[in-house]
């Protein structure tokens, strides 16, 4: 087994560094081939709201859970954090919770044994499972794996005392415990940190803390979380939040982008402007949009509008300092006529001269509610229809089907329906072929069959013609699971 070669990277806003280790290549294949083998087992045994480095789960899954347990009433929060998980799982017990065949168990000892490798030293691996490689995510997980049951069968629902069980949200080795009861949250910190000991773990101190979401008494309240930050407003200062029955709840939830992940975004754009300060119009704004569009996209979910506007106009000064730099002895409105354009509808606009490259502005980013995965579903429970609708793709069936019900949300539409698991789905030409109509995805729209055959009818009526049809076929597994249906009395198929 050849040892990984250590490299380090930065952690963003400390001075800390993240050790990686990159295995060689034939390592990265095998355990890909071992992830493959072992992953489907334990997505079917993860507990609901663990989120971390799990296909077809992601950061907005957890602040969406989040969301949802902070919605109806104000609580104590714990925010916990593993001190260095990635290096001091111990061996023997990850291993013996793995619990795989002998020959799988051999492999994976040999992986988290292999040694480091730093400046042509060899140093061995006595614990921990090394990042960087294809299987160090799904290991973490494993060892993390039972800290949501294990919270919620010592504290379960309190039906005397008025008590929900606490929720526990995951990502990685990141969690956050919430409950209305602070002396329940303490006791929660106290049962974490005792179930860590064994794996060979425990909480780091400078990044756990207990907070309120509303009570300033309790210091300041909300806390960040995964670069957002969560928190309630009292109803003075904002609308009041309603519950499920319509009545005013006296604070409102809201969840924006952290201070520091605001500040670190700044950063970067100040430092890609100075960068970029002796460069083409052109070459600053083909570096500045990935960028934009990227930190824009992750935070779409949240209430982010005014931080957008907020940030594009420091980006805005950023700009304006580097055109006056480029040009010292001209004035203002002269560098602004030289490096804006004036958009209809958008305002100005930092674009070169005859060109259709324009800076992407933070505020063009529409902001859409995130729906979060359902409970414990995996992409491995055979769900095609609730898969493809969210992934837009799925190994059971085609590209072109899995994106159709992705960019239709699942819904068929000439009825409005949802497709459920077992639907006859048929792929329909909403112009007709024999009008004209071409076989790109644009043209293309997923109908139920009897929606399709309506269609057919009314096309066949208009242009005397048929269109063609495109069965959707299902997976071996779903027709197998699908009952016959037998013709009705008056000669229908029953829905």
């Amino acid at each position: 087994m050849q040892p990984v070669r250590r490299v380090w990277l930065p952690k963003p806003g400390t001075t800390e560094q993240r050790p990686l280790g990159i295995p060689v290549m034939a390592d990265r294949a095998l355990q890909s081939l071992v992830k493959a083998a072992l992953e489907p087992e334990w997505e079917a045994r993860f507990e609901p709201n663990s989120y971390g480095f799990r296909p077809g789960r992601s950061c907005h899954d957890a602040i969406e859970a989040i969301f949802t347990a902070l919605s109806h009433k104000a609580k104590y929060v714990l925010d916990a954090d593993i001190a260095k998980c990635f290096d001091r799982i111990n061996h023997s017990a990850l291993l013996t919770k793995v619990h795989t065949s002998p020959s799988l168990r051999r492999q994976l000892k040999a992986w988290v044994k292999a040694g480091v490798l730093t400046n042509g030293q060899l140093f061995p691996t006595t614990e921990g499972t090394i990042q960087g490689g294809n299987i160090s995510p799904l290991l973490a997980n494993v060892a993390l794996h039972g800290l949501e049951t294990v919270i919620r069968e010592r504290f379960p629902r309190s039906g005397s005392r008025g008590f929900n069980a606490p929720n526990v949200i995951r990502y990685g080795d990141d969690f956050v415990v919430l409950h209305e009861d602070r002396h329940v949250v303490h006791q929660c910190q106290d049962l974490v940190a005792e179930w860590l000991k064994p794996m060979g773990l425990e909480l780091k101190p400078s990044k756990t803390r207990i907070t309120h979401t509303l009570a300033v008494s309790e210091g300041t309240p909300g806390f960040d979380f995964l670069g957002f930050h969560l928190r309630h407003y009292p109803a003075g200062k904002t609308k009041s939040g309603k519950d499920s029955q319509g009545r005013l709840q006296g604070f409102k939830t809201c969840i924006t982008p952290s201070k520091e992940a605001i500040r670190r975004h700044e950063q970067d754009l100040r430092a890609m402007v100075h960068r970029h300060r002796h460069a083409e119009q052109s070459a600053l704004i083909q570096h500045l949009n990935p960028v934009i569009i990227g930190w824009t996209h992750y935070y779409a979910h949240v209430a982010s509008a005014r931080i957008f506007a907020k940030v594009h106009n420091v980006l805005y000064a950023m700009l304006s300092a580097w055109a006056v730099y480029r040009h010292p002895n001209k004035k203002k409105r002269w560098t602004t006529s030289k490096y804006w354009r004036v958009d209809e509808g958008r305002g100005w606009v930092f674009q070169p001269p005859h060109s259709t490259l324009c800076l992407y502005p933070h505020y063009r980013t529409p902001i859409r509610r995130y729906v979060k995965v359902q409970g414990s579903r995996s992409p491995y429970d055979g769900d095609w229809v609730y898969w493809s609708m969210r992934l837009g793709r799925h190994p059971e069936v085609s590209s072109r089907v899995a994106r159709l019900l992705r960019t239709q949300h699942g819904r068929c539409p000439a009825c409005g329906l949802f497709f459920m698991e077992g639907d006859r789905m048929e792929i329909d030409h909403i112009i007709p072929q024999v009008r004209g109509g071409s076989d790109a995805i644009a043209n293309l729209q997923l109908l139920h069959q009897r929606c399709h055959e309506r269609k057919t009818a009314s096309d066949v009526r208009c242009s005397g013609s048929y269109d063609k049809r495109h069965v959707v076929e299902e997976p071996d597994e779903a027709k197998a699971s699908r009952p016959v249906l037998e013709p009705s009395r008056n000669g229908d198929i029953p829905a």
